[in-house]
């Protein structure tokens, strides 16, 4: 594809479009790319001993000359997860707010290149250049501090670009979003608004931290003996509600989770939760009276690392848990952690421990628009063009759908690798490119399409076994074949099914010619089908198996 043109403005999304999550957005003008947040997404149970996925940032790697830089929204882990990770294969500045950069620098130092990224810190409502891009950030209101929207300023056209965003009338931490600036835009002539998805299909509004604030003072007010609220770390107004509740109620705070440190940490190092009450050490938490402590712990996804999962299963040496005692979930369930998350419940339950969740009582709202809130952002910006991104086909549907009886004259459904071309003429999708996922397998990046994971999706299934031959110098073979298969037969009690699948082998090997002996692709090819085929006659299975051949000279 050739480079975008000095009339031309394009939009590209590689991640973030079509699903919520791992984000990863692209601009091209004037031979040029912006690159807009380089997020993650957390793997499923299809993908066994894989944690994170991200967007395969293969197209802009390949014109990383042509990548002016990155602009991060906001610090939460699908906007900015996949920086450690990805910027060696594209090595431009990367430019945040203050807080964004504290929560990214830690991810550099982890991968070994802190010294090397240029980090540019950018005020709040701050304008800066990126290559032919004028930026400038408009302070909006989310469920992390300094959540950003770029206007992306070129001669072909003016861009706002949302990110994730609501409209919070009481914040409690950080700015209220800049309501002036957001009706300004109206008068400009914006081109395009590609904007945040994720609740479309919900009308009303999104609700507000402080109606959270009040709703949690009286449900912790009524409870006896330990209480912990498990929430996302990121969140520092709910942090901040959850200390003020603790201290108006007479109980001291624990912080229970790494991620919770840290973001405390961070917050505080940058100006925020001043009024936060000193947290107390873990192992005091055992020590206080029950009715005195409250552990504002991670966990709320039913991570099973988490803290919160640790003190479930008695795991915490310092923090525990028990009967009478009560969690509070403060967040909502993200499809797709269903299971993990009424696993953990389910075990607190069994401990006696009453578990309270935005089922029972108001205890969370969204960081995302609601249908309201969406309608307000048109009708105070008028573009000319909607685009949907931030979430699934039926979110980006059923926004296009609002955006038109909006009145907004254009609207563009896309997916992840399609172009966009917004300016000149009508807006269009012009060209597709290759997008995918790498996976984080340990401490290297995998395409999802390597025969790693289909070969262990196929264990996972169908489980793996192994069979050992040794051939002598004669040709012959030497003894009979050792088969081994863990994780599909009990070796003591079915070692008969073993010795079954043994002797197939031995005589499917019996049975080739001297010449096919030679050939060790044909013995190992021999061996393994016949493997397979007896392993289906005794369990019903057809592992992934492989055969060891060992020549003597």
């Amino acid at each position: 594809m050739t480079k975008p043109g000095a009339e031309e403005l394009l939009f590209l999304p590689l991640g973030g479009t079509g699903e919520i999550g791992m984000n990863l957005n692209l601009y091209g003008h004037d031979g040029q790319w912006l690159m807009v947040d380089l997020g993650v997404t957390f793997a499923d149970a299809s993908l066994p001993g894989v944690d994170v996925l991200m967007p395969d940032p293969a197209f802009i790697a390949d014109r990383r000359d042509d990548l002016a830089g990155l602009v991060l929204t906001h610090a939460h882990e699908d906007h900015i997860g996949a920086v450690g990770h990805l910027w060696p294969r594209l090595r431009c500045p990367v430019y945040a707010t203050p807080f964004t950069k504290a929560m990214v620098m830690p991810k550099l130092a982890e991968a070994g290149i802190a010294d090397q990224v240029n980090l540019i810190e950018v005020p709040m409502s701050g304008r800066f250049s990126v290559g032919p891009f004028e930026i400038e950030l408009i302070t909006l209101t989310h469920s992390i501090p300094e959540p950003n929207a770029l206007v992306i300023h070129t001669p072909a056209g003016t861009v706002l670009h949302t990110g994730d965003w609501k409209l919070d009338p009481d914040p409690l931490v950080g700015d209220n979003f800049d309501e002036a600036r957001l009706r300004a835009l109206a008068d400009e002539n914006t081109l395009a608004m590609v904007c945040d998805s994720t609740n479309a299909m919900v009308d009303g509004d999104s609700g507000s931290e402080a109606e959270v604030r009040e709703s949690l003072m009286d449900l912790i007010g009524g409870l006896k003996n330990r209480v912990a609220v498990a929430c996302f770390a990121s969140n520092v107004a709910r942090l901040e509600t959850v200390a003020k509740v603790a201290q108006a109620h007479g109980r001291r705070v624990a912080l229970a989770g790494r991620s919770m440190h840290r973001v405390y940490r961070t917050a505080r190092d940058c100006g925020y939760l001043q009024d936060f009450p000193l947290p107390i050490a873990d192992e005091h938490a055992d020590y206080l009276p029950r009715e005195e402590v409250l552990v504002l712990c991670t966990g709320s996804q039913g991570e099973s690392r988490s803290a919160l999962w640790r003190i479930a299963n008695d795991d915490n040496p310092k923090i525990k848990l028990e009967d009478g005692d009560a969690v509070v979930f403060s967040s909502r369930i993200i499809p797709g952690n269903d299971v993990s998350i009424f696993r953990l419940q389910n075990r607190l339950v069994q401990k006696g421990i009453e578990i309270i969740t935005d089922d029972d009582h108001f205890i969370h709202v969204s960081g995302h628009p609601a249908r309201e809130e969406l309608t307000q952002m048109y009708q105070w910006v008028r573009p000319q063009i909607a685009v949907p991104v931030h979430g699934e086909a039926r979110h980006l549907a059923e926004h296009a759908k609002l955006a038109r009886a909006c009145q907004v004259p254009e609207q563009i459904l896309a997916e992840n690798g399609d172009m966009i071309r917004l300016s000149p003429g009508p807006a269009k999708i012009v060209g597709h490119v290759p997008s995918g996922r790498l996976a984080l397998e340990g401490n290297r990046l995998l395409p999802l399409g390597s025969e790693v994971f289909r070969n262990r999706q196929k264990m996972a299934y169908s489980g793996a076994a192994a069979v050992t031959l040794v051939i002598g110098h004669d040709n012959l073979f030497q003894g009979d074949p050792i088969v081994s298969a863990s994780g599909l037969l009990d070796m003591h009690a079915e070692a008969d099914k073993l010795e079954s699948v043994a002797e197939t082998v031995r005589e499917a090997l019996q049975s080739l010619p001297p010449k096919a002996r030679r050939d060790d692709a044909t013995v190992k090819e021999t061996a393994r089908r016949a493997a397979r085929r007896a392993f289906n006659r005794a369990i019903g299975k057809k592992p992934v198996t492989e055969v060891h051949l060992v020549r003597l000279r």
